[in-house]
């Protein structure tokens, strides 16, 4: 859920002086890029992993602080209930046996979790939505006591005028309203972050828009919720819902919501992503202001660009793009979130493979994608994938028309094949993990 370190107490003006400094972190990103101020990067893979804390009648109990007391491994973080963890797994080299120690990470902080929590009585699952969470585990006794935490949900909920509101049909519906934003900690996600080049970032950015709606449609594990059958990865659903802080009237005029697919193919370079998240959204957090960013990126020093990222962590892209120093040494990230939790470790790492994959080989076999397939195509085929899985049709390259299984098995896994060996990722792993990718759909 972000940077933590938040001023809890503002007004007009201090908001207007950190929207100035958000423009001002644009503006040096914009110095850093024209004299290249970023590490040369290798393809990179992290990733987080999102856990719901079960009592022994499989319900969802507000144990974190108690089992992250006990850990005591600053891997794991809070999120924003406290009925959930996060675990933040280490970057590594996409290449060789990465993805067999990325299973490996993750069975290896499953089981500090588990041990943890059974010694109060607790455990751990990993799952898209908890099928037998209900809205009575939503109040806010459930809140990570955290000022961010309790910000975003105060100034979510006043801007929103009213209670958010929930309608998602599938083969049930579900129509329901909730006072506060908990129903976002109903989703548990997988998400993996790919360390790009600003050269390639746009291509690699337009490549990842593009593959979401495949690697989802055979990924998907949220169902239900709260006894409803609704879309096979509700949890897109849900979370568009849980933190839309608009108004009837807001929607009305066409505002976006903060949980977002994206307007357009990126054309240029990262910096439109982060205009369009301050043209569009109004900032929602400040935090202390500690650098001028654009007089460091002018003298040749790497900024933190604090006030962006603050601001850009309250924009839920599926596809979000991320600034990072390490070691004094700037870089950028795509974050891909769509994917959900579970049901296994070995199926999380499947989906990334397939993942990481085509983004290694997309590019190179089909070109520049906005040539050939409308945004509007491929926002719709991620919410399509998202309604039915496997059985969607998808809106494909060059007017093609094909469904979601012909469509893997036949062209996208053979890439995807293609691009973890360009990596120099193992044949036993490429065979592996693409393997479940395959039997899975067929």
């Amino acid at each position: 859920m972000g940077d933590h370190d938040v001023i809890t107490n503002t007004d007009e003006n201090v908001f207007r002086a950190f929207m100035q400094a958000i423009l001002n972190d644009i503006r040096a990103m914009e110095v850093m890029l024209a004299h290249d101020m970023f590490a040369d990067t290798e393809p990179t893979m992290g990733a987080e992993q999102e856990l719901f804390i079960l009592d022994s009648n499989y319900a969802p109990t507000t144990k974190a602080l108690d089992i992250l007391e006990r850990i005591a491994d600053d891997r794991f973080t809070t999120e924003i209930a406290l009925f959930n963890l996060e675990a933040n797994l280490t970057p590594r080299r996409l290449t060789g046996n990465c993805f067999r120690a990325l299973e490996a990470e993750l069975e290896e902080v499953l089981e500090i979790a588990r041990q943890k929590a059974q010694q109060i009585d607790t455990d751990i699952v990993m799952v898209g939505i908890l099928p037998t969470l209900n809205k009575n585990h939503l109040g806010l006794s459930s809140l990570t006591p955290a000022p961010r935490y309790k910000l975003l949900n105060n100034i979510l909920t006043k801007s929103r005028g009213g209670d958010f509101q929930v309608a998602i049909r599938g083969l049930d519906e579900m129509h329901m309203s909730h006072d506060n934003v908990l129903l976002e900690s109903a989703t548990n996600s997988f998400q993996l972050h790919l360390q790009v080049g600003p050269a390639e970032f746009t291509t690699l950015y337009n490549t990842a828009q593009l593959v979401a709606a495949t690697v989802m449609a055979a990924a998907t594990n949220s169902p239900m919720l709260m006894g409803k059958r609704l879309w096979h990865e509700t949890r897109i659903a849900l979370f568009q819902h849980a933190v839309d802080e608009r108004s009837e009237v807001r929607q009305q005029r066409g505002h976006r919501s903060r949980v977002d697919f994206g307007s357009d193919w990126v054309k240029d370079s990262i910096v439109e992503l982060y205009k369009e998240d301050l043209a569009e959204y109004r900032g929602l957090l400040t935090k202390p202001l500690t650098e001028n960013s654009l007089e460091l990126a002018q003298a040749g020093q790497v900024p933190e660009l604090s006030a962006m990222r603050l601001h850009s962590g309250t924009i839920w892209r599926w596809n979000r793009a991320c600034y990072g120093v390490k070691d004094g040494r700037a870089h950028l990230r795509i974050e891909a979130r769509f994917l959900p939790a579970g049901p296994t470790l070995t199926d999380e790492v499947a989906n990334a493979a397939f993942f990481m994959g085509l983004m290694h080989a997309v590019p190179e076999a089909y070109g520049d994608i906005r040539q050939h397939l409308s945004f509007d195509d491929a926002r719709a085929n991620f919410f399509n994938a998202a309604q039915v899985g496997l059985k969607a049709q998808f809106n494909w390259l060059d007017g093609q028309t094909i469904p979601a299984t012909q469509l893997i098995l036949t062209e996208l896994l053979p890439l995807a094949y293609k691009g973890l060996e360009k990596l120099g990722v193992d044949e036993a792993d490429r065979r592996h993990y693409l393997g479940i990718i395959e039997a899975r759909t067929r």
